[in-house]
């Protein structure tokens, strides 16, 4: 940066401690940020689809993450660059809105950027290469809203969106027992979702791992689990008919608020405070019984004396249980939190078919099931395996498949997948680029070309020959006019995505369409970055 000079000749500084910061002007940073965009997107690119491969991530404190899902990858990436920052921010906001696809957009931004690039080196403004991208997605997301097909589904018949969730599985490291995993995520959606309204809470969805066992023993649990066991061994195990207070005040003798010190100096004194203690407990205990408990479920801990009298009173009780699976539990069993044991009323009870002790293998583990609950609102899904990493990799695929079957009854939209969404957009940008006059129509080229990246990722990264394959595709699609041939990823033998049945949500793709489009757009504007230089 020059000093500039006043009228003098004297020289006065515009920008302060300017030798110590480091400034990249006009095209030199737009390139740089494009490269920085495109490293993120290379990463992310051998991990799409379903022969994409997985990566390992060790955090600061030695916990290792094995994963495939875009998001995960690049939270967990820890990135410094601005621009490869906003990646991240692209990723995760797909992440929120739809779900699944999460790699697909960065790979989708990363080769928009790779083409916005050739375009710069040909001297074209990076504005008009903006504007024509954004043309260009347009005519995108319309075409895609023409190639999609409806496809109806009931409470009965689940098999299309089984089959949907299936190819947002088969991606992942589950995808063995993948059939299983889409009706165990499609049955708990439509559990909870509200048809008529369409509409899906995913909080009442509640997804518990267990290490141990293998993959196949997931089980959906219509009610809740909770990682506790009843508070005295010799309580019963089953409790049928369960009538449940719900308490967040503890089974504890009150404790003034201002310091105190209790004088005892004869043993009649400490005979009459113990008699006072046994007293409350018992008043405590009785009132649960009183208003027809058949279980307590405590929020915080109880005194020894407290456990003992519950055990001999056959009032079984479950204590420590956290603030949001309380919640779970009064919205799945109709009961209401009471804070204060005078509060306790018979209607305020949660009421449950079955509330049983399950073990686990030969640890002493074990976990509380809830079942057959008067509102059953509220389930969960749990899932066991082999170790700590394969549950987390199952807790995240799921939590893809949950979104995209919400995704389906918002909107049961669907296009095909394996790539021919997008290379069937591909061709229709294409065609649409020569009836723009001007600059533009080179950016729409490019922006087809961009398109052209996934389906040339998914066929390298299982193993065929990426132009010949994408190349006969193309060609088949704009003879046979069918926008449902893709890349034969697992070689069944047919390009024809519908026989394989493979399917993606419509507002997923266009999610990823513009929003991809939206980063490259702001990328391609910062034509100056000043930074603080390193020390």
């Amino acid at each position: 940066m020059a000093l500039a000079f006043d009228d003098y000749g004297r020289p006065f500084i515009i920008i302060k401690e300017q030798e110590q910061k480091s400034r990249l002007r006009g095209l030199d940073a737009q390139k740089s940020n494009i490269s920085a965009g495109k490293a993120v997107a290379r990463i992310l690119r051998t991990s799409l689809g379903p022969k994409g491969m997985d990566k390992m991530l060790q955090s600061p404190d030695g916990d290792v993450t094995i994963t495939n899902d875009g998001a995960t990858i690049l939270e967990q990436m820890d990135v410094d660059n601005q621009i490869a920052k906003l990646m991240v921010e692209l990723s995760r906001s797909q992440d929120y809105e739809i779900g699944d696809g999460t790699t697909g957009v960065v790979v989708m931004a990363g080769s928009l950027l790779e083409q916005a690039e050739r375009l710069l080196d040909r001297g074209i403004h990076p504005i008009r290469i903006a504007e024509g991208y954004e043309a260009a997605s347009r005519i995108a997301v319309d075409h895609l809203e023409r190639i999609a097909h409806k496809f109806e589904f009931s409470a009965s018949n689940i098999e299309p969106l089984v089959q949907t969730c299936m190819t947002t599985l088969s991606s992942k490291m589950v995808n063995r027992c993948k059939r299983n995993l889409a009706e165990i995520a499609v049955k708990a959606v439509l559990a909870v979702a509200d048809l008529e309204r369409k509409d899906v809470n995913l909080d009442l969805i509640k997804v518990e791992g267990k290490v141990g066992g293998k993959l196949e023993d997931t089980e959906l649990i219509y009610g809740i689990v909770v990682d506790k066991d009843m508070s005295h061994p010799q309580m019963p195990k089953r409790i049928e008919n369960a009538k449940i207070a719900i308490l967040t005040c503890p089974f504890e003798p009150p404790k003034p608020k201002t310091k105190h010190k209790v004088d005892i100096d004869t043993v009649e004194k400490f005979q009459t405070l113990r008699q006072q203690e046994q007293k409350y407990f018992d008043d405590m205990v009785q009132q649960c019984k009183d208003v027809g408990a058949t279980l307590v479920i405590c929020q915080w801990g109880f005194d020894d004396e407290a456990n003992h009298l519950l055990m001999h009173r056959n009032l079984p009780a479950v204590r420590w249980v956290g603030g949001v699976e309380l919640e779970l539990i009064a919205i799945a069993t109709g009961g209401r939190i009471v804070p204060r044991f005078q509060e306790l009323t018979p209607e305020k009870l949660g009421k449950a078919g079955l509330v049983r002790e399950k073990a686990f293998g030969t640890t002493k583990d074990r976990m509380l099931y809830i079942e057959q609950c008067a509102n059953s609102r509220a389930v969960t899904i749990f899932i066991r395996g082999g170790n700590k990493m394969m549950i987390e990799e199952t807790k995240r695929s799921l939590h893809d498949a949950l979104c995209v079957a919400r995704n389906l009854i918002r909107n049961n939209s669907i296009v095909y997948g394996g790539g021919s969404a997008e290379i069937s957009c591909s061709i229709a940008v294409e065609a649409a680029a020569d009836k723009y006059p001007g600059v533009e129509q080179y950016a729409i080229r490019g922006f087809a070309d961009a398109l052209d990246a996934i389906p040339m990722a998914l066929s390298e990264n299982s193993g065929l020959q990426p132009i010949e394959t994408l190349s006969a595709v193309k060609s088949q699609q704009i003879k046979e006019n069918n926008p449902c041939c893709g890349i034969d990823c697992n070689d069944v033998g047919t390009n024809n995505m519908r026989e394989q049945n493979v399917f993606e949500t419509l507002i997923g793709k266009q999610q990823q369409i513009m929003l991809a489009t939206q980063v490259v757009k702001m990328i391609l504007k910062i034509d100056d970055v000043i930074s603080p230089s390193d020390y």
